[in-house]
């Protein structure tokens, strides 16, 4: 069954070799007892991921894939969808989402990362989550958003992901306070259009086609979904991975230009996203010798495909000339993952910033005390304590 035991990035790596070198396709569950294929290795993953005959619609599942069910103004979005549906929607989303767009948010992030980084006593230990992990994608998705204080934003999010007795909301209480909040928020764009993400992409056009109220809001839920938590799990696997090659860490200290290159490891070897989403065969497929019939839902294992040693040499190196470097972090064909350039920026100011102030941080606790979020598809840790200068700590 696919779960998460919380082991260490190379134990997990450990189980990936096993799985990738049995055979390419698994027969498991997922823990909902849900029956699913995943596939493990790089060339068939890469494949799949653009492969017009897996789809996203959850219509096409014919065998026990259940999942949460969203409303359907949250379930019309990009992760949903198939051609043609999915190729209008992203054609009027990418003329919001630019790289020019994206680009001027970069002084935005700096200033953010210099404000949190400033917040922070180097001399006592520091959750590097709470510090900065997580409060500077929500800075982000505020920007993004027009908006100012989104506090709450984590409380539903956290709703979602980690349900519980301890949690303000149910998850079904959640998605109506979130559903609430972005139509609102999109009426408020409407009536006083500014230089917001929101109003831009109420602005947008082809032709006489623009986005309904309900492709709206599942959109921006989808920017605080993707551009939030995933970024989250991102910020913190990357700069735990760069704490567990201290040599690496001294490198980028000396050497910042070749952050981005060591970014681009980081999510390799241990990115926020071990597997990727549901897909549906909508026709009986043969993948590495194995037939899977319509309707059976398929998962691919992309922390197992970005180590695949027919694809990368010395695999579970973190080499900083390695080039090219095809990893699969954010996914491939019609659904790579139309925030990567935004989460790249946050990533390189956020690691940047690190290994030039601290180069020689370290955990603050054993590596196998840390916390990781209850997820069989989502790799993020519930806190980071580090030491930022370990010799100034308690003196």
């Amino acid at each position: 069954m696919l779960t998460n035991d919380a082991m260490s990035a190379e134990a997990a790596a450990d189980v990936y070799d096993r799985w990738r070198q049995q055979a390419p396709v698994h027969r498991t569950a997922t823990p909902d007892g849900s029956p699913v294929w995943v596939v493990t290795r790089y060339a068939d993953v890469r494949a799949l991921l653009a492969d017009p005959r897996l789809s996203l619609d959850k219509t096409h599942s014919r065998n026990g894939y259940t999942g949460f069910a969203l409303p359907a103004a949250l379930d019309a979005n990009l992760l949903n969808l198939d051609p043609p549906d999915h190729t209008r929607l992203r054609r009027l989303v990418t003329q919001v989402f630019t790289v020019r767009r994206v680009e001027q948010f970069r002084p935005a992030i700096q200033g953010h990362v210099e404000r949190l980084l400033a917040d922070i006593n180097p001399r006592q230990v520091t959750d590097l989550v709470t510090a900065l992990a997580a409060p500077l994608p929500l800075a982000m998705i505020g920007d993004i958003l027009g908006v100012e204080q989104l506090d709450h934003m984590r409380t539903w999010t956290d709703s979602l992901l980690v349900p519980g007795a301890h949690q303000p909301y149910t998850p079904r209480q959640a998605i109506t306070v979130m559903e609430r909040y972005l139509r609102a928020l999109i009426a408020d764009r409407r009536g006083a259009p500014d230089r917001s993400l929101v109003s831009a992409l109420i602005a947008a056009g082809d032709g006489d086609d623009r986005l309904t109220d309900d492709e709206l809001t599942s959109l921006v839920f989808l920017l605080i979904w993707a551009g939030y938590e995933t970024t989250i799990d991102a910020i913190g696997t990357c700069v735990l991975a760069l704490l567990q090659r201290p040599d690496l860490l001294a490198r980028l200290h000396h050497h910042p230009a070749d952050v981005p290159v060591a970014i681009e490891e980081m999510l390799r070897l241990a990115g926020p996203t071990p597997l990727s989403i549901r897909r549906f065969a909508t026709e009986e497929m043969t993948v590495g010798g194995t037939r899977i019939a319509a309707g059976d839902t398929i998962m691919l294992l992309i922390a197992s495909a970005n180590r695949d040693p027919a694809i990368f040499d010395r695999p579970s190196a973190a080499r900083i000339d390695r080039a090219p470097n095809p990893h699969l972090a954010f996914g491939h064909g019609v659904h790579h993952c139309l925030g990567a350039p935004l989460a790249r920026l946050e990533l390189h100011a956020a690691v940047g910033a690190l290994a030039d102030r601290y180069p020689a941080m370290a955990l603050a606790i054993p590596e196998e005390q840390l916390s990781w979020r209850p997820s069989f598809r989502a790799r993020g840790l519930t806190e980071l304590p580090v030491l930022l200068e370990p010799g100034a700590v308690g003196a």
